[in-house]
């Protein structure tokens, strides 16, 4: 039985040639698009269970595909790319990819991502009315939170961001994004208030808030919440 079927896009025969053995080996079945145009057409007919994007396609830019997939589609994208610019990271993100992985990568690190994308995907658009984070317990019909049992209080502020954090486990988050879904459009560039924000979540939450585990920094783009 396939563990999902995974839609690889890049115009480079060697990463199709690398690829397609390595997720066959994790239990994926494989299908491959050269160009921007082939792979809107297989995600159409072929209803992959996730996108493995290039940005740089001979046809199209690869954040072009992301906004024409988001009009119709809500299959999981990550980006691979050699391109390491965080203003492109910032793009793909904000068009709507769901995560952005650098070449060189490692396929150990990629798959971790696959399985993280794939279970987003399978836990379905549905309320969880209780979200985990680590040790910590996120109980959303209550506005409880809990760590290793003891009730940690929290400002309804910090409550609505460590959920939304949390809803989005594994997934990285640009600052523009988590901005304009919990402070609103308005708020959309008050960057150092959200690490001020941040900050006090990880003292109240973090095992040792010096070194985060459950609120990851991706620098220069925004927020990844551990799983």
């Amino acid at each position: 039985m396939s563990a999902g079927t995974v839609l690889v896009v890049d115009d480079e025969p060697a990463i199709h040639r690398f690829m397609a053995p390595a997720l066959a080996a994790n239990g994926y079945e494989a299908l491959r698009a050269d160009t921007g145009a082939q792979a809107l057409a297989l995600v159409a007919n072929r209803r992959p269970d996730v996108v493995i994007l290039d940005l740089g396609l001979p046809d199209m830019d690869g954040k072009e595909v992301i906004r024409r997939l988001r009009e119709w589609s809500d299959v999981p994208i990550l980006v691979l790319s050699a391109r390491d610019r965080e203003v492109e990271k910032i793009e793909a993100l904000d068009l709507g990819a769901d995560d952005f992985i650098n070449k060189p990568f490692g396929m150990g690190e990629l798959m971790a991502r696959l399985r993280a994308a794939l279970r987003h995907r399978m836990q379905g658009k549905g309320e969880i009315p209780v979200l985990r984070l680590g040790a910590v317990e996120i109980d959303i019909p209550r506005h409880r939170v809990l760590r290793e049992g003891e009730e940690i209080k929290l400002t309804p502020k910090e409550f609505e961001l460590v959920a939304f954090l949390s809803r989005h486990a594994g997934k990285v988050l640009t600052h523009r994004h988590i901005l304009r879904e919990v402070w609103g459009p308005a708020h959309e560039h008050d960057t150092q208030y959200l690490r001020v924000y941040v900050g006090q979540l990880r003292a109240k939450l973090e095992p040792d808030p010096a070194n985060p585990v459950l609120i990851v920094t991706e620098p220069g783009v925004g927020y990844r919440a551990g799983e």
